[in-house]
């Protein structure tokens, strides 16, 4: 829909229209309304083909079809949730069996069979991964975390020394009564590693030995496998190669924390499989996860043009938009198709919170430009303690609930359009459903515009170039030892160790060394004349 499209929207949606695009879902205490979108009353006939098939290839995704061609591999995060649907009795296993194994390592935490070095019990955890190792485990503790969590958490996502040394420190004395999960699926990702080394530094540092307290979740035979088995770590948990990382929150990766949380993660599961079951519907008006698809294709003519705006009227689902644009956004952007033609799709996803963005970009989204449409997320209860009224007859969650209705009017009564996502509640089941809602979205999406939603081949790109930094950061270090008596400005650097005009990647690696103490700098007239030596 382009913004001309846009303008000349319905200002106003009848009963009747509200009715015929407003999906109930009882069994999951969940419902979609699409009446704001401006979609046509029935599927048009070419997204009508185009669904028929994508439907076809879902149903062979989960009978263990090779779904994600670019690297060979089976797509199974849906057997997760209903190991029944693996296509070999192994797989079936080997979920089921990882799932027990869960469940009997945080028993024995809990119950402190299993102690620390030199403490009675784990009290905290602390989490070391990227990406989906990360993410999913993050927002599902936000999103259903109490005061009556069985562990404290932190995380560690990043290979930022600053924020590592924050988080160690908040941890403080806790240290030795911290359990410390390395999440990684290949096993050798560098964040996840680097946060690993640095942070078995501090415990050694305070006395302890690390591998009494550490748990690995990786890949069999992996190099993190290897090292927790050469170490003898507390556990072992896998990963598959049939699950993606942004869609492995069902897997160790996430139902581990979970379950550490104190989290009922069979009610998790139960919540996803239901969704599943509901979203295999290959009707479209009554298959929840196809109508998402179809209203962004629709919002965005199947290129992409317009971004997503993720508005929950919710504290608990604030890294909601964090979490899907991992899982829309490196799934739905791709350069090229299933048959190798360039076609750059993509759906940006960003958001924060209500009535937050009411105090922030929300006055863009009314005013500004219409290059977008939003997704708002309604739960309907406010709290378990109930919410005090602040005015007479009127509560705080009256408000937040009033601010939502009243965006989505106002926005909608300036031509932009939006869909709302209601929840009765938030709790293990709907949260469940609610990932693998979006989960089976992306799928029909990627399938309606022709893509492999289940690689990432721009992010191994990103990987090899920095690698290729790294390389001559260290090329650079040891040219200046061997000259020690030298120096060197970034382009004399630059024409001896590249033998190209490549400088300025140079010069930045020399300001970044000379920052921590590693070079010297010695100034000029200049920045870009500015010399450096060894130290």
């Amino acid at each position: 829909m382009n913004h001309k499209q846009n303008k000349g929207m319905t200002k106003s949606v009848t009963w009747q229209n509200f009715q015929q695009h407003y999906l109930d879902l009882p069994e999951l205490g969940m419902a979609l309304d699409t009446s704001r979108m401006n979609v046509p009353d029935k599927l048009p006939n070419e997204l009508e083909m185009l669904f028929r098939n994508a439907f076809q290839q879902m149903q062979e995704l989960e009978a263990g079809s090779i779904a994600n061609p670019d690297e060979n591999r089976m797509v199974g995060h849906y057997w997760l949730r209903n190991p029944e649907l693996a296509p070999s009795t192994d797989i079936q296993t080997v979920i089921s069996s990882t799932l027990e194994k869960i469940q009997n390592f945080v028993a024995e935490i809990h119950r402190n069979k299993i102690q620390p070095q030199k403490a009675a019990s784990f009290r905290n955890v602390l989490l070391l991964g990227i990406g989906g190792s990360a993410l999913g485990p993050q927002f599902v503790l936000s999103a259903l975390g109490s005061g009556t969590d069985r562990m404290r958490f932190d995380f560690l996502d990043n290979t930022d020394p600053d924020g590592i040394d924050q988080v160690m420190a908040s941890i403080g004395k806790g240290l030795g009564e911290t359990l410390t999960l390395v999440i990684s699926k290949s096993g050798g990702t560098k964040e996840t590693r680097n946060a690993m080394l640095e942070v078995r530094d501090v415990y050694e540092k305070n006395g302890l030995d690390f591998t009494k307290h550490a748990v690995a979740v990786t890949g069999a035979n992996s190099q993190l496998d290897q090292l927790a088995a050469q170490e003898n770590w507390l556990d072992r948990f896998p990963m598959w190669d049939w699950v993606g990382g942004r869609t492995s929150v069902f897997s160790a990766v996430g139902l581990l924390p979970a379950a550490l949380q104190g989290l009922n993660i069979y009610e998790f599961i139960a919540g996803a499989k239901t969704m599943d079951e509901i979203t295999r519907s290959p009707e479209v008006s009554n298959n929840p996860a196809a109508l998402l698809a179809w209203m962004w294709h629709h919002a965005g003519r199947g290129q992409g043009e317009k971004a997503m705006v993720l508005l929950p009227y919710k504290d608990r689902l604030l890294l909601f938009s964090r979490y899907l644009q991992q899982l829309v956004m490196e799934s739905i952007g791709k350069e090229k198709d299933l048959v190798g033609k360039k076609v750059n799709q993509g759906l940006t996803v960003y958001g924060n919170k209500g009535s937050t963005d009411q105090h922030a970009f929300v006055q863009q989204l009314r005013d500004g430009t219409a290059d977008f449409f939003v997704t708002f997320i309604e739960v309907l209860k406010d709290s378990e303690t109930g919410s005090l009224e602040v005015e007479p007859g009127i509560t705080s969650g009256d408000f937040l609930h009033g601010f939502l209705l009243g965006t989505r009017e106002a926005l909608f009564q300036n031509g932009r359009a939006s869909l709302t996502i209601t929840l009765e509640e938030i709790n293990t089941q709907t949260l469940g459903a609610l990932i693998a809602l979006f989960e089976r979205a992306v799928g029909l999406y990627a399938s309606l515009v022709g893509i492999n939603a289940y690689h990432q081949p721009g992010v191994e790109a990103g990987k090899q170039a920095a690698g290729d930094v790294l390389e001559l950061a260290v090329k650079i270090q040891h040219h200046l030892r061997s000259h020690p008596e030298q120096k060197f400005t970034a382009t004399e650097l630059a024409d001896i160790l590249l033998k190209t005009k490549n400088t300025e990647t140079v010069f930045q690696l020399l300001l970044h060394l000379a920052a921590n103490g590693r070079v010297q700098k010695f100034d000029a007239s200049s920045s870009f004349s500015a010399s450096f030596q060894a130290i």
